[in-house]
């Protein structure tokens, strides 16, 4: 089972900290923004150890295609009606796809807009075109996911269909693949029980060859919500059962897992987690008792 969690990436360890505290939960994957997600301030990629970073997931048996680079919220794509936002989503894009091929990683996971005062198809043909516009600054070594998404306000991406429309528009879709977020999927309406169906629909729209990243969630609110409230695995309404299988599956074998569930708490609860999942056995009094821990 390939799986992880989103991890730190702060002073003065940064990329070697993120690895270390990755290993600390028993990970065979990671998640790390470069910076933080809400603004573009962003340390040299020199300052961040990389060389360090690598030489402990070599040690540890990891990959560095394992790495999961995440981009930030603030690039929006998908705006068509703000000139200083699309130039940020073109210009910050950028600057992302090449810190990510300098740190060595494989997949930037990008999260495909809101249309704010448009509308889903406008917003849709906005983002083909931002993407279009960084052809050029597209890396062979370097692959975007774009994530789908649970529909909450303008969001687009919330349907396998938009995402296959995003793909079907664009001028080079080799450099692009998907992220699937369980809790976003289970929010705008997709049934998370039978995987297996929702694999099947997403190989007829999209193609399982492009599936390159899981976001394993449990969501706080029931299906079709639209509102993206993730929740931890057996504590929402996706349930454990089912998020062990899709852990599990094997036609995702391949993928990597990663964990965006809330802390609990001031405790991360990804060590619980992944040993849960590994185990195949919902654990909820060591959940539980992470609210209890000083």
């Amino acid at each position: 089972m390939i799986i992880g969690s989103h991890v730190s990436l702060s002073a003065p360890d940064f990329l070697l900290g993120s690895v270390n505290e990755a290993l600390s939960y028993d990970a065979s994957a990671l998640m790390v923004y470069t910076g933080a997600p809400q603004n573009t301030r962003r340390r040299p990629v020199t300052d961040l150890k990389v060389s360090e970073a690598k030489e402990r997931m070599k040690e540890a048996g990891i990959p560095m295609k394992h790495m999961i680079i995440h981009a930030p919220y603030i690039i929006n794509p998908a705006n068509s009606t703000k000139e200083p936002v699309m130039e940020l989503a073109r210009s910050f894009l950028i600057q992302e796809i090449e810190r990510v091929h300098e740190i060595g990683a494989s997949f930037l996971v990008l999260h495909p807009g809101s249309f704010t005062d448009t509308d889903p198809d406008t917003g849709i043909r906005t983002a083909a075109s931002q993407l279009n516009e960084i052809a050029d600054s597209l890396s062979d070594s370097v692959t975007i996911c774009l994530e789908t998404m649970a529909g909450k306000g303008s969001e687009i991406g919330y349907t396998l269909e938009q995402i296959a429309e995003l793909l079907d528009h664009l001028k080079h879709p080799e450099h692009y693949g998907v992220c699937l977020d369980t809790c976003h999927m289970n929010d705008a309406g997709y049934d998370m029980q039978d995987f297996d169906a929702v694999l099947d629909q997403f190989d007829s729209l999209i193609g399982l060859k492009r599936l390159c990243v899981i976001h394993l969630n449990d969501s706080k609110n029931p299906r079709g919500a639209r509102k993206d409230r993730h929740a931890n695995i057996g504590m929402g309404t996706i349930g454990f059962e089912a998020l062990h299988a899709i852990a599990e599956n094997t036609r995702t074998a391949h993928v990597p897992k990663i964990l965006e569930t809330p802390y609990i708490g001031k405790h991360a609860p990804y060590g619980i987690e992944i040993s849960m999942l590994r185990k195949g056995v919902f654990e909820a009094e060591r959940l539980n008792e992470l609210n209890d821990r000083v």
